[in-house]
């Protein structure tokens, strides 16, 4: 049988004969599948060099958090929330978010392990701060005879400036003090700045004012609730009129407006429409 090329229009066109498609249609193939590029990333000890761990097969788009939890696997006594990978021995850790194909790294990534010692939460740290001087105050608040004598048994301070720092559960004749509002505002802040961010979520937004009226320093001052602290110590250090008292406020305002500062110039870096009146802790002044 004879395959032959259509004739031109309006030929004739001979029996028998299997016209083919002009032109020829080539077969359809399919797309073949792009080979997946895995890593291979080994840590070593920043300090010895020694190496720890050898990950094989990481997907490009593992984060240094995965790679974290990989590495804990293979050694348990170091949890994700203990370690510090970096790129160099002594350069700056990387961020959990990093992800390793972004990263100046070949197919064989090397990256450097220290150990950032025992953690603990936030929440741990807060408690234990703040529980000790509670307990410790209310100890001498109620003056037990075995830390004055016998003769000191009553079973309150009968002086008022010891009273108008113990909260209203305890002793409600005390009436609201400069402290307490000032924690009040401290603790309005931090519950203002835990709702800026979504739980799981590493987002970071400019925080703004709510409805609280204690948030709404927020207008003048980047980190209000260094401000709250400060005023509480000052409050504290007027009422009881004691040079130890003034001194430990006077560091301790200088070392929050260090960290107010450096929290203030980040968010100068990281938001361009960041408000321009605000100041780092003092309105119009630090």
């Amino acid at each position: 049988m004879e395959v032959a090329v259509p004739p031109r229009e309006g030929g004739p066109v001979a029996p028998g004969t299997v016209l083919a498609l002009w032109p020829p249609v080539a077969p359809s193939r399919r797309p073949k599948k792009s080979a997946v590029l895995f890593f291979e990333v080994e840590i070593l000890d920043a300090r010895t060099r020694d190496k720890l761990c050898f990950l094989d097969k990481v997907e490009p788009q593992a984060t240094v958090a995965d790679i974290k939890n990989l590495f804990s696997k293979a050694h348990p006594q170091w949890y994700p929330a203990r370690q510090s990978l970096r790129l160099d021995p002594k350069g700056r850790s990387l961020k959990d978010e990093d992800v390793l194909q972004s990263l100046p790294v070949g197919t064989t990534a090397t990256l450097y392990f220290r150990d950032l010692g025992a953690q603990i939460s936030w929440v741990t740290v807060f408690l234990t701060e703040y529980a000790g001087p509670l307990l410790i105050y209310l100890l001498f608040y109620f003056r037990v005879p075995f830390l004055y004598g016998p003769r000191y048994d009553f079973t309150a301070s009968r002086h008022r400036v010891v009273q108008v720092q113990v909260p209203p559960q305890v002793s409600p004749v005390t009436p609201p003090c400069s402290p307490q509002f000032c924690q009040l505002g401290n603790f309005s802040i931090h519950v203002a700045l835990r709702n800026l961010r979504p739980a799981g979520s590493k987002t970071r937004k400019i925080p703004y004012p709510t409805r609280n009226p204690f948030t709404w320093l927020f207008l003048l001052v980047s980190c209000p609730n260094y401000t709250y602290e400060v005023g509480s110590w000052i409050g504290f250090t007027i009422m009881t009129q004691c040079l130890p008292v003034a001194l430990f406020s006077l560091v301790g305002f200088v070392q929050m407006a260090i960290w107010a500062q450096g929290k203030h110039r980040s968010y100068l870096r990281e938001f361009r429409d960041y408000p321009p009146l605000r100041s780092p802790i003092i309105p119009f002044l630090l």
